[in-house]
């Protein structure tokens, strides 16, 4: 397994080994001893599974506050999607800033998006699916979200705003300026 810090090093690309012969391949996805020397820790808690049929489907930007915070494994199983971080730690140096890297069945690699971040994604092609893991369980009085085409973030998203599918939640989301402080650098 290799593991990349990204242009905010809390973010982390995740590469499993992938062993195959003429039978197909044998891959540990996830091993928790292994990602533990890198940082990440669970406890793991809850396994989502999300599959979106129409390219240019947008989900997020979401995130949980306290006393819920989740931090999210994602990984794609089936096609392939760009996948964004926000980072919204009030007084860290990277606040505001985002990560996207593209996520995919083919590429088989990973994204560990930590607490104090909010996630979303866009699908790049048909009918994918992904899977990812949480470290905080779903509560919907700490669920919350951020415009995912807020322009302040800067975000290239592969959509244009016309031709994104979206949910109504979704597309009522606030701003970065309009978001209280939900999370704190180092806290």
């Amino acid at each position: 397994m290799r593991v990349t810090p990204t242009a905010i090093p809390d973010v982390l690309l995740i590469e499993p080994t992938k062993h195959g012969d003429r039978r197909g391949f044998f891959s540990e996805v996830f091993r928790v001893d292994a990602l533990e020397r890198f940082g990440i820790a669970g406890p793991w808690l809850q396994d989502n599974h999300s599959f979106s049929a129409e390219v240019g489907t947008v989900r997020g930007l979401h995130f949980q506050v306290h006393p819920r915070p989740q931090g999210k494994l994602m990984r794609v199983t089936r096609g392939a999607i760009l996948d964004v971080a926000v980072d919204l730690r009030q007084g860290s140096p990277t606040f505001g800033q985002h990560v996207a890297v593209e996520l995919s069945a083919e590429r088989w690699n990973q994204l560990w998006v930590p607490v104090g971040f909010a996630h979303g994604f866009c699908t790049l092609t048909p009918d994918v699916e992904v899977l990812y893991k949480v470290t905080g369980y779903y509560d919907a009085a700490c669920d919350r979200g951020l415009r995912w085409d807020d322009p302040a973030l800067g975000i290239a998203w592969p959509v244009s705003r016309e031709a994104a599918q979206l949910s109504a939640k979704d597309l009522a989301l606030p701003s970065l300026a309009d978001l209280p402080v939900c999370f704190t650098y180092g806290a």
